[in-house]
């Protein structure tokens, strides 16, 4: 009598929200590669303009996985809402970027302090620089390097908060002069406008600044450890592929984040950039996540130091990368 052969178990959705950015890409890889479904996982995505804003879906249930920067999740975790970062994407991913007419002030030694002293002189107006909404990663880590790093006199910049496509097109238009800006916007607006200079990578405005992580919620976690491993199992993976061979991760990149009207060439010099700096290790992040929060703190982003402990959970890393 021959055997019925056996039925594979269906795969378990899994709802991703994700902010487009080069450090979601290992998500996508991982997607693309079929290691979330060989892991019996199969991911819908939802698109999200910030961290901070995606929070509110992962309160509600409405998202089982968290792709983006740490701080949010800290404060997430403050006001009772149950999710763990399991693995790191990418770190010192923001960069400052400085348009046409705010460029030229700053030469090869000078301090950030004196070219917006400088700008504001010649041009009768504050430099206008855009990020992301306060508490968020890009915002806290432009007034770490405004004025923490660079000592610059608040009187002398002006922060405006957008969201990533609208500080894009922002940069472009010449609305604003400078930006906070992560790939592949960076590499978008330098091909797009040469002119627009990179004045600090990230390491320079935050060192080991903590970038985009992958959080889950809780309530997910606990129904399927097993789906957790395996999701992570495929984000490091991903990530291994990403270093060895970026052009392999190009169409995977570009379609996700591209949505088909970015160069492949493009989405390979993002992939490629000074600017991108992958890795999977949560543990890696763990003191530069603190040292944020505390600047947060110091600046009344955050109103106070929130307990991180059980926030990173590298277990699933550790068994991932187990030989």
């Amino acid at each position: 009598m021959l055997g019925l052969a056996a039925t594979p178990a269906p795969a378990e959705q899994i709802r991703v929200g994700y902010i487009p950015i080069i450090g979601a890409a290992p998500i996508f890889v991982a997607d693309k590669e079929g290691w979330l479904k060989e892991g019996g996982l199969e991911p819908k995505f939802t698109t999200f303009e910030s961290g901070p804003n995606m929070i509110q879906a992962l309160a509600s249930g409405t998202i089982d996985v968290y792709v983006a920067g740490i701080a949010p999740l800290a404060v997430a975790r403050s006001k009772g809402i149950d999710v763990k970062v399991v693995a790191a994407t990418a770190i010192e991913e923001m960069v400052f970027v400085a348009g046409p007419k705010l460029a030229p002030y700053f030469g090869a030694d000078t301090k950030a302090a004196d070219a917006f002293k400088a700008f504001k002189a010649k041009e009768g107006k504050n430099a206008r620089l855009g990020t992301q909404p306060p508490g968020s990663v890009p915002d806290t880590t432009l007034k770490h390097w405004l004025w923490k790093v660079g000592a610059v006199d608040k009187a002398d910049a002006d922060i405006v908060a957008l969201g990533i496509d609208a500080t894009q097109q922002a940069v472009l238009a010449g609305a604003i002069d400078g930006a906070t800006v992560r790939e592949p916007a960076v590499s978008i607006i330098r091909a797009r406008n040469p002119n627009v200079k990179i004045i600090a990578l990230g390491g320079v405005m935050f060192p080991n600044q903590p970038g985009t992580v992958v959080g889950v919620s809780g309530a997910w976690a606990a129904k399927n450890p097993d789906g957790v491993q395996k999701l992570v199992n495929a984000v490091v993976k991903a990530i291994d592929l990403l270093k060895k061979d970026p052009d392999k991760a190009v169409p995977a990149v570009g379609a996700a984040l591209g949505k088909g009207i970015v160069d492949d060439a493009i989405v390979k010099t993002a992939l490629t950039s000074p600017a991108t700096k992958f890795l999977a290790d949560p543990r890696v992040i763990a003191a530069p996540t603190a040292e944020m929060q505390a600047f947060q703190v110091s600046i009344g982003t955050l109103e106070k130091d929130i307990p991180l402990d059980g926030l990173i959970d590298a277990s699933f890393y550790a068994k991932a990368t187990a030989k």
